[in-house]
């Protein structure tokens, strides 16, 4: 059972370093001035963006990967996390999200669980979510509702929409009782 705890923790912790990375990489005029164009132009706010810690992944093949690494993280823990995928060849790994608006998803003890990633033009997927994870379980997670918990308390009322963008722009005018579906039906 030690053990288990021990890995979920880790788990949580290599989410985390995700999240500084990607949202350091949104914020770093070169690397993420691209990114925040787009996230100008959908109307989303400094205080939007840095309520919700978005961030943005690079178009690079290993960035986050080599960062992980470098920070001394298991790439056992790393492929566990889902944010790498083992190359078929077997050598190596490559990020799963590349070029791409990242949504950190947290769970209501607010640690980041996973992520979700948004293309900036039509590429297809337009969406890519994290795979399922020891911390990670899709149908049991609505984005924003760490945020959202206390007002829907209050409210007594939540409203469940669709996606990222819908979320965050209820959020910007004000109304903060709201969740929103990571890819699951209803």
């Amino acid at each position: 059972m030690r053990e288990q705890i021990s890995e979920r923790e880790k788990l949580l912790r290599i989410n985390r370093m995700a999240m500084d990375y990607y949202h350091w990489n949104l914020l770093h005029d070169s690397y993420g001035k691209q990114a925040m164009a787009y996230l100008k132009n959908r109307a989303m706010s400094s205080s939007i963006i840095e309520r919700f810690q978005l961030g943005y992944a690079r178009n690079s093949w290993d960035g986050l990967c080599r960062y992980l690494q470098r920070k001394q993280v298991p790439m056992e823990l790393i492929e566990k996390s889902g944010l790498v995928i083992p190359r078929k060849s077997g050598s190596g790994h490559y990020d799963r999200f590349r070029e791409r608006i990242i949504f950190p998803l947290y769970n209501l003890n607010k640690q980041v669980i996973g992520f979700g990633g948004r293309v900036l033009d039509a590429s297809l997927p337009k969406y890519l979510n994290s795979p399922e994870t020891p911390v990670y379980h899709k149908s049991k997670s609505l984005y924003g509702l760490h945020l959202a918990r206390n007002k829907c308390r209050e409210t007594r009322t939540i409203y469940i929409v669709e996606g990222y963008f819908d979320l965050l722009a209820l959020h910007q005018y004000g109304v903060e009782n709201a969740g929103a579906t990571l890819g699951t039906a209803l």
